[in-house]
């Protein structure tokens, strides 16, 4: 990259917010996802406010060069990672919470706002922010509006999608665009705020958030139900649901998971257990007690060993363990491939089973954790890239993995978004048809291919 290059940037935003130095650039070079191909950038840029990202754009608009816009980089798809050199755009510095309206039960943030800052800020009014990813801690709004990320919460709150009311979006000739807003109802034209998020900067680069917070619920129980196999713990899952039952929070960890994660944490987990089920029922304390009870009964009636979590140091246990999964299962091998397979939560047991089997097919360690509640596992594959032998055993294994969710009724993605990672495989799941049609949306909103090239879909 020549010194102009540098230079204009640097007569846009301020020196303060143009890294150009090698060993930043490599740090900017790869997200959470492993296994993905990656470029060094040639610069990263951190704009303080929106001007910074309208000039940034006009700027790679004319020269034709990519932006990869970043936000904590704990996506696991390969979403952020520049695959052809080029800007990447940490957003980082705009994490302002513009405004929480109590009244109208909303919050307008800015894209560099941690999730968890927002919800802190929030408690304060008696409200929450409902989505709530595994990196609840760091992640951003940009990022999680932009993958349209999931979460623990997910089967009784929904995921990002649902909560997102308005966005400010910056387009590829540089204009800014607004679309939703604090209206509970809002059917003018083409639902834009849907289309941007999920995304994954694609499209635009999003610099304004706009919302749904609801009030926080007055009760929650936790608990925590063994199983020794894993039909009896599928059928848990089915069986709480029948009873109309919604827990705010319904996870599964099979034996690999388990025994890896009290190795790590040191919580109590009963590693002999096939799996365990960790569930959370919050609302009206007499609505608690009530769906406790009930989850309490299909537990026991499916031969699951229950614990339920008397006081806030047993739940902040019990959730710790959750939370540790993906970190404890990291620190067994050098490289970690965790994938986002989802099927119907009836499939759930044909799922898990299938996985055992691939495990053993190619010869691999796979543990696999996730949202049980609404069919969103997140089969963990334990290896190390240098063995290039065992990746491709593990290649396999993820193609097969992927396979089986969507001939189960499933997707590719539950979560975590398709980036880099999942691209090859779009097309069984849409079609030619399908693919194209996304294609023609990126075509129209980017003609010139500069928002996360080679992301999503190919031009």
């Amino acid at each position: 990259m020549n010194k102009d290059f540098i230079n204009d940037l640097i007569n846009l935003l301020g020196k303060e917010n143009v890294i150009s130095d090698k060993e930043s650039l490599h740090c900017y070079s790869y997200d959470a996802t492993a296994d993905v191909p990656s470029e060094m950038p040639d610069v990263v840029v951190t704009p303080k406010i929106r001007d910074h990202v309208i000039n940034i754009v006009k700027y790679a608009a004319k020269h034709k060069i990519p932006i990869y816009t970043r936000g904590a980089g704990t996506n696991l798809s390969g979403g952020t990672i520049p695959i052809r050199k080029g800007i990447v755009m940490s957003m980082l510095k705009m994490n302002k919470i513009l405004e929480i309206d109590a009244e109208n039960l909303t919050a307008t943030v800015e894209p560099g706002v941690i999730i968890q800052d927002l919800n802190n800020a929030v408690a304060k009014h008696g409200l929450i922010y409902p989505p709530d990813p595994g990196t609840v801690t760091t992640a951003t709004m940009g990022g999680s509006v932009a993958e349209n990320s999931g979460g623990l919460r997910g089967l009784k709150y929904g995921v990002t999608k649902h909560y997102v009311m308005g966005l400010e979006v910056v387009l590829a000739n540089g204009e800014v665009m607004k679309c939703g807003g604090k209206t509970v109802k809002n059917v003018t034209a083409y639902d834009m705020v849907k289309l941007f998020t999920g995304s994954e900067g694609t499209l635009g680069i999003i610099t304004e958030i706009i919302v749904k917070l609801i009030p926080a619920p007055e009760d929650r129980k936790s608990m925590l139900a063994a199983f020794n196999n894993l039909d009896d713990a599928a059928k848990t899952i089915t069986g709480i649901i029948a009873n109309k039952v919604i827990p705010a929070t319904l996870e599964i960890m099979d034996n690999v998971t388990i025994k890896t994660v009290e190795n790590y944490a040191k919580v109590g987990l009963p590693v002999e257990a096939e799996a365990v089920l960790l569930i959370e029922v919050d609302g009206l304390p007499e609505v608690v007690a009530k769906e406790a009870e009930a989850v309490a009964r299909v537990c026991k009636e499916n031969n699951g060993e229950l614990r339920i979590a008397e006081t806030a140091e047993e739940r902040e246990k019990l959730w710790t363990a959750r939370r540790a999964a993906l970190p404890s299962l990291a620190q067994v091998s050098p490289t970690t491939v965790l994938e986002d397979a989802t099927v119907p939560r009836s499939r759930i047991p044909d799922m898990l089973k299938a996985l055992k089997e691939i495990a053993k097919k190619y010869d691999l360690t796979i543990g696999t954790f996730g949202h049980a509640g609404d069919g969103n596992l997140h089969p963990t594959i334990l290896t190390d890239e240098r063995n290039k032998e065992e990746m491709e055993r593990v290649h396999k294994a993820v193609d097969e993995i992927f396979a089986v969710a969507l001939d189960l009724g499933g997707t590719l993605s539950g979560e975590h978004g398709i980036g880099i990672a999942k691209m090859k495989y779009l097309e069984q799941e849409f079609g030619p048809a399908g693919v194209e049609a996304m294609k023609a949306i990126k075509r129209a909103l980017d003609p010139d291919n500069i928002f996360n090239p080679g992301k999503v879909v190919n031009i």
